[in-house]
């Protein structure tokens, strides 16, 4: 006959469902005293203490329940000390035993949950796809929960900067997402990663009321659902300009009952952002006074990155130059040999922040330069000092210390560096920096390079995948060109495209633009997806064209022959008479009065003219008293105004008369 003990554990598990975990544990504990001899009971006792101990969230004795099992239990609970190990925050242990183990569907779902954990978003991704794709999600009922927890993993991949490895169809929300607050709450924080906040605000109120309104929830339950979304709205609604709004909104949050440690200190940091127009030295006491959060509520590494990023812009509002300084230089000296990424060029604009003494303009330059030649490959520092030059209005100088950094790093060997190199940031503020200069060939090679680069990476790369972008935009760019070559890198372009992107209309048709004229069978083969050129058209009234006339650019001076447009009658519109230029008169212009028919004259030609002086006067007495008789000659005046006297020159002219004498030496 089985023990009371036994007999009592045995019909606790025959139920449907077990609700009191503690009488679980109870029943369990005295079970196992009690099957000292008989191991299928112990087991059974074992496994259920351990099962009702992570049921009550007491993760710590559960692991030390399962190691006094021995090594029978520890087979027989790998599934149980995994789940523990991760809710533990000893993630590396968790992720070490699964591998070990079998792939079930439950290990497998644990294995989701310890990658998405440990941040490494593309492989919890992966096996959530593969969840999803078998039959058995659907005979356990776990669609919903597998759509919602690969949104979500989604959502991490946007905000760690892989969007490339999110498919298309995913970054767009359906109608499927606004079905449930949990879907509708992870599709608006993939619009609030991609800066898409007028549909992230729409999804957010959606997913409030949708958390409001759910009968699945008790009260208690929606209090802790709905404080991530009210924290993820004050952000959206501060980042929109609505500042009263997100007030309102931080202010009706109780984080006294906030459990997650994560959440908590974010919409703290986020309040102290709000407010800190006020004193900074009562903001950056505030900021120190912040919890820590640790385990599994410890932020993930965007979120750390940008918690420190707060700390360091409000120590630096607090004139804590110094200690910034010396706190950014050991950091990023920690990290020489990392490849650049987001959060260490932050530190080094921080750093050079700093430096400055949040100083602008050249005496900001004269501080930050010498920085730059000490460490020549921080990118922070080469665009602190880029955005100094272009505030300065000198480009100059700017795009010649970028052009130095992209040859630093076209001579590295490491493919990390590669990448930075042809970032398509860093490519667009090439392109910016050329086209400012009318640089536009520059331009065609920065671009055709970099769609060279990322064309060579591996489709499964999510590096690669996010250059898409990039190779899209060259492409449009080249195909502006008329040089053979370009077309070329534009066709190439827009067939990698086409390859990678299934159903791409801008592709297909910029690869058929591009081989148009050059290879026809390359392009024969995607005519037909594009539409037809009747479709286009379709509602184009060419009738209404034609009567409404054809603007034309205007080059040229208007000949006598230019086509008139119609007017609503059919006749030719007349062309407004042009107005005439209003002559100006001087100011002492008296009609009634006569114009000297002389006042072309110079003045001593003129009939008025009297000499002055003495030897004037002379030279006319002599013209007078029989002097020499000079010859004259009757000039008529043009426009029939007169006729005038003037003298004749003489013959053989040379002026100054006879030879001058010369003078002798004394």
């Amino acid at each position: 006959m089985a023990d009371p003990a036994i007999a009592a554990l045995n019909s606790l598990l025959r139920r449907t469902t077990v609700e009191d975990h503690n009488e679980a544990l109870r029943l369990a504990n005295t079970a196992i005293k009690a099957a000292k001899g008989n191991s299928d009971d112990l087991a059974t006792a074992q496994h259920t203490r351990v099962v009702a101990l992570l049921k009550l969230d007491r993760f710590q004795d559960a692991l030390r329940a399962v190691s006094e099992g021995g090594d029978a239990l520890q087979k027989l609970c790998v599934l149980e000390k995994s789940y523990a190990l991760y809710k533990n925050g000893e993630l590396d242990a968790a992720e070490e035993l699964l591998q070990s183990a079998g792939a079930g569907r439950g290990m497998k779902h644990v294995a989701a949950q310890v990658a998405y954990r440990s941040e490494k978003f593309e492989k919890a991704a992966a096996i959530y796809r593969d969840l999803a794709s078998e039959e058995a999600g659907e005979q356990y009922g776990e669609e919903n929960d597998l759509r919602i927890n690969l949104a979500a993993t989604y959502a991490q991949l946007e905000w760690q900067g892989k969007g490339g490895a999110v498919p298309e169809v995913q970054k767009q929300p359906g109608r499927e997402d606004l079905e449930a607050f949990e879907t509708a709450y992870n599709a608006a924080c993939g619009c609030i990663s991609r800066g898409d906040l007028a549909k992230a605000a729409m999804l957010l109120k959606r997913s409030r009321d949708l958390c409001e309104a759910s009968e699945d929830l008790d009260g208690e339950e929606k209090k802790a659902e709905l404080v991530p979304i009210l924290v993820q709205q004050a952000y959206v609604s501060t980042r929109l300009g609505k500042l009263d709004e997100a007030t309102a909104l931080y202010k009706s949050l109780d984080l006294s009952d906030v459990s997650d440690e994560s959440t908590k200190v974010v919409a703290k940091v986020n309040t102290l952002i709000l407010e800190a127009g006020g004193n900074p030295f009562l903001t950056h006491r505030a900021f120190e006074s912040l919890p820590v959060a640790s385990g599994n509520d410890r932020l993930f590494g965007y979120q750390a990155s940008a918690l420190r990023h707060n700390k360091f812009a409000i120590d630096l509002k607090a004139q804590k130059f110094t200690g910034v300084h010396k706190t950014t230089t050991n950091i990023m000296d920690g990290e020489s040999d990392s490849p650049v990424t987001a959060a260490k060029t932050d530190l080094g604009v921080l750093n050079a922040a700093a430096i400055s003494q949040l100083q602008t303009g050249k005496d900001a330059l004269r501080r930050i330069l010498p920085l730059l030649e000490r460490r020549p490959n921080d990118l922070g520092i080469l665009l602190t000092i880029i955005q100094l030059y272009i505030q300065l209005k000198n480009p100059g100088p700017a795009l010649n210390l970028l052009e130095t950094f992209f040859k630093r790093l076209e001579t590295a060997t490491t493919a990390d560096y590669a990448d930075v190199r042809f970032a398509p940031g860093l490519v667009a503020l090439a392109v910016a920096l050329y086209r400012q200069q009318g640089q536009y060939a520059a331009i065609r090679r920065e671009l055709a390079k970099a769609a060279a680069h990322w064309q060579g990476k591996g489709s499964s790369d999510s590096a690669a995948a996010g250059g898409n972008s990039l190779i899209r935009e060259a492409g449009i760019e080249l195909l502006r060109s008329a040089h053979p070559s370009d077309l070329a890198a534009a066709g190439e372009a827009f067939s990698h495209l086409v390859s990678t992107q299934q159903g791409d209309r801008t592709a297909t048709a910029g690869l058929v633009a591009s081989f148009a004229t050059s290879d026809f069978a390359k392009v024969q083969p995607h005519i037909s997806s594009l539409p037809a050129v009747e479709k286009a058209i379709g509602g184009v009234d060419v009738d209404a064209l034609i009567d409404a006339g054809v603007a034309v650019l205007q080059t040229a001076a208007p000949s006598s022959n230019k086509k008139r447009s119609l007017d609503d009658t059919g006749a030719a519109r007349q062309q407004p008479a042009k107005k005439p230029r209003k002559r100006k008169l001087p100011k002492d212009y008296d009609p009634n009065k006569k114009p000297d028919p002389e006042r072309w004259l110079p003045l001593r030609d003129r009939s008025s003219y009297r000499p002055k002086g003495k030897k004037g006067k002379k030279r006319a007495a002599e013209a007078t008293q029989g002097g020499v008789v000079r010859d004259e000659e009757i000039l008529e005046l043009a426009g029939g105004a007169g006729s005038v006297k003037v003298e004749k020159a003489p013959v053989g002219g040379g002026g100054g008369g006879g030879k001058k004498k010369k003078k002798g030496k004394k």
